[in-house]
């Protein structure tokens, strides 16, 4: 692959999480997220992105959304669980995405906010359409999630590179 081919990269919250009594990395999804997880599977799918590689944190709302979310996948990628993405703030996120494989073309990252909202605004230094106001006017609700595309290499991937091509929330 060239390096001035864009690449794409898809920014996804965990679906909404229940609250027992147990730790924050461990909270469950709720009933809602459960549904809304499978519904933004769907929705991804349908986008025809040939996701490559995705980056999922290790926080168990955000493996139940992967699991419910990449069921409706016509091919699963590559996964890996990675610590750092639970809790990260924008710069913490984009340094994972700097150490991904330059053969890798499509990345989606499960997360959580505020990292996930806060790294789609600051990467999109354009947007296609009206995707940017839904963004805004929505904020970044559970199991939203955000598709951008850049070119050049993962190591270059910094803030304003990309173009915010589309934006998804549930209810929407």
């Amino acid at each position: 692959m060239s390096v001035a081919e864009s690449r794409r990269i898809v920014l996804f919250r965990h679906a909404k999480a229940d609250w027992p009594q147990v730790t924050d990395h461990e909270r469950p999804l709720a009933d809602r997220g459960r549904m809304d997880a499978a519904e933004a599977g769907r929705r991804l799918a349908d986008t025809d992105i040939p996701f490559d590689l995705a980056l999922c944190s290790t926080a168990t709302r955000t493996r139940e959304t992967w699991k419910l979310a990449v069921h409706e996948f016509p091919h699963r990628p590559k996964t890996i669980y990675e610590e750092r993405v639970y809790e990260a703030s924008p710069g913490e996120l984009i340094a994972v995405l700097n150490e991904t494989p330059d053969d890798v073309q499509n990345v989606l990252l499960i997360g959580h906010n505020p990292g996930v909202q806060g790294l789609a605004d600051i990467l999109a230094g354009s947007a296609e359409g009206d995707a940017r106001e839904r963004m805004s006017r929505r904020g970044f609700p559970a199991a939203a999630f955000a598709v951008l595309s850049f070119g050049g290499t993962w190591k270059a991937l910094e803030p304003g590179v990309a173009t915010l091509l589309d934006y998804w929330a549930p209810s929407e």
